[in-house]
């Protein structure tokens, strides 16, 4: 049961993932310490995140250490050149870490590496001049029509107040049945709610652009049996989602309404706030949409965004296929 959201979110350790980093010399240690405890207060990463950055440190500090012969100081951190970044990169490949892991961790050391230079600890241009490994193409992973309606429904159980019921219902079905990303669906602002007869909703997407999404009449009144309960003043300029005290609504929770759901529903762990949206353009497609509508409908940029969808379709109807042909 979903209780005051606040109370489920907890903080990010301050050095999380810093206990993880030993094979350096103290001053290097030290600045990868100031590192992660800096994005743990400043940036409010999560203790895995910062968990996983604080392993990613140690990897790279062990591959130096045996490169360089002796554990690696900031004046060695310095001195690397491309050839150092890229021999880390085949000693990961060897060790079997796919393109994702290996990005991350090119992304982690490149923030370190900023860090140390911002400070004046330590200056290097090697992992900006090395491009990160290419990642792979991977499918969205959409929901049965029927399973989506499922996750809608049930949205409401679990959670003994009703406004947060209608809250989390009306949340999961703008994402659904408007297609929008889970940052959208928060930024809307009170007097821009889809209700009453409003049949569109004006949505700023990514890089600022706007569009404008129909409302079906199954999310207008998700909406407004969440606005009639709502215990707070909704202030027209103000967010129209709230958490248990009043102020935004933060995405973990609707993370944490999804989780729960996927347990008692028995889904698979892709299902995500973000696969409703998934769903939306998936079943817009099966159900014979163009793909320019549903690019417009998305708000993506390029139409090769929005084309992956065809793929998804095509991976549906194997499938069936597969399962429904006596000779599959």
């Amino acid at each position: 049961m979903l209780s005051a959201d606040a109370s489920r979110l907890g903080t990010s350790g301050m050095n999380s993932g810093a206990e993880l980093i030993v094979t350096a010399a103290p001053n290097l240690r030290q600045a990868a310490l100031d590192w992660t405890s800096h994005l743990g207060r400043e940036r409010r990463l999560s203790e895995n995140t910062l968990e996983a950055y604080g392993r990613d440190l140690e990897q790279f500090f062990r591959f130096l250490t045996g490169h360089l012969a002796e554990p690696p100081s900031l004046s060695d951190i310095s001195s690397l050149t491309p050839a150092d970044v890229r021999a880390f990169m085949s000693h990961r490949r060897t060790d079997g870490v796919g393109a994702r892991t290996l990005g991350r961790q090119i992304a982690a050391l490149r923030s370190f590496a900023r860090f140390c230079q911002r400070l004046g600890l330590a200056s290097t241009t090697a992992f900006t001049s090395v491009r990160p490994p290419k990642q792979p193409k991977s499918l969205p992973k959409a929901l049965s029509i029927i399973d989506s309606a499922r996750v809608i429904e049930m949205a409401e159980a679990f959670s003994e107040e009703p406004w947060i019921a209608a809250r989390d219902r009306a949340a999961l079905t703008l994402l659904y049945g408007c297609g929008l990303r889970i940052s959208e669906a928060l930024g809307i602002k009170a007097d821009d709610a889809p209700t009453g007869a409003h049949d569109t909703i004006r949505v700023t997407g990514k890089g600022g652009r706007e569009r404008v999404v129909p409302v079906l009449p199954a999310v207008r009144r998700a909406v407004e049996d969440y606005i009639r309960l709502a215990p707070f003043p909704l202030e027209p300029d103000e967010p129209l989602f709230r958490g248990a005290r009043g102020g935004p609504l933060s995405p973990r929770i609707i993370q944490i309404a999804i989780a729960r759901l996927r347990g008692a529903l028995g889904l698979e762990a892709s299902v995500t706030p973000h696969a409703l949206r998934h769903s939306f353009a998936t079943h817009l497609l099966g159900r014979g949409g163009d793909l320019r509508t549903i690019q417009e409908l998305l708000g993506h940029a390029s139409l090769s965004t929005t084309q992956i969808y065809t793929n998804v379709d095509s991976e549906r109807l194997l499938e069936v296929y597969r399962k429904a042909h006596p000779r599959a």
